[in-house]
């Protein structure tokens, strides 16, 4: 590989974790975890219990769903976080904008956890551009927009002043205005129905990137970081409630980390329907165990 193409291709790569990571690693606090049940679990992989174990014993009624938000699943440990998406349907396709919050699970330092993601990958791409880790952090994902007609979403970046830093000469993101803010929609993907990778007793909404190109808009730089050229993103949702999602993001299918996706609008005044509200929409295949756990409630 020509030496251009490799330092292009490893700062890219660490372009993309620090997209994906830096807004776990700011502004942190320590909410209350919320009061639903999870299965007991050990330190050891064999110790993990059986997701269909988990649903059919602590099934999360409505009301539970009601107790959980985007602040209260920062606190809570990997385990913890899975057990929730185990127990989780895809519900309604997405469709508008989301802000987003990148989830460290407790127990994990965030730092320690962007050096493992990023590898060898971030301190060369420092070295190469003279960077300081303070650059990095003015990137910051603020969530996603969807397209539910033509099944399509993008990626909101603010201020991404260090894509402009490391673009090639003549690549410029386009910006766009959302509520006043500039931003960049960046970093197209296809939405679909697909296999959970976590759990695949039913289906999840899947964002794949490996062939967003031929999608509108896209641009060659930098879309195709996330690309099959890039790091083969590939992320998969469910609906906590109307307006708020849990995901979990891949690379080359090894997962990476966990992120919230939460729409105000559509969340707001879902309190006051959450005890009537029992499978709602579903845009994928909802399994067999789900129906069987909303019969018990």
């Amino acid at each position: 590989m020509p030496q251009a193409r490799r330092r292009t291709a490893v700062q890219g790569r660490w372009i993309v974790v620090s997209l994906l990571v830096i807004d776990g690693l700011i502004g942190c606090t320590t909410p209350e975890v919320p009061p639903i049940r999870f299965a007991p679990y050990g330190s050891g992989y064999a110790s993990k219990p059986a997701f269909d174990d988990v649903e059919y014993r602590f099934p999360l009624s409505p009301a539970d769903r009601l107790q959980i938000t985007p602040e209260t699943l920062a606190d809570l440990d990997q385990e913890q976080l899975d057990q929730v998406y185990a127990r989780l349907t895809a519900g309604a396709m997405p469709d508008g904008e989301f802000e987003g919050k990148v989830l460290v699970p407790r127990g994990t330092a965030g730092d320690e956890r962007l050096a493992r993601l990023a590898g060898p990958f971030g301190a060369a791409a420092l070295e190469l551009k003279g960077l300081a880790l303070t650059d990095v952090t003015q990137i910051l994902w603020r969530g996603k927009v969807f397209d539910r007609e033509h099944r399509v979403l993008r990626n909101r970046i603010d201020d991404p002043a260090l894509l402009r830093k490391l673009a090639p000469t003549g690549a410029q993101a386009k910006p766009v205005s959302i509520h006043g803010q500039t931003s960049g929609l960046l970093f197209p993907a296809k939405v679909y129905c697909g296999q959970s990778l976590l759990d695949a007793r039913r289906e999840s909404i899947i964002a794949d990137y490996a062939f967003a190109d031929d999608v509108a808009d896209y641009q060659e730089w930098p879309d195709y970081l996330v690309g099959r050229r890039g790091l083969n993103l590939r992320e998969e949702m469910r609906m906590v409630r109307p307006g708020f999602y849990l995901g979990r993001a891949y690379a080359d299918r090894v997962f990476v980390l966990n992120f919230a996706l939460y729409d105000k609008r559509a969340a707001r005044g879902y309190g006051e329907r959450v005890a009537a509200d029992a499978a709602g929409e579903e845009a994928c295949w909802a399994g067999t165990q789900q129906r069987r756990a909303a019969l018990l409630r």
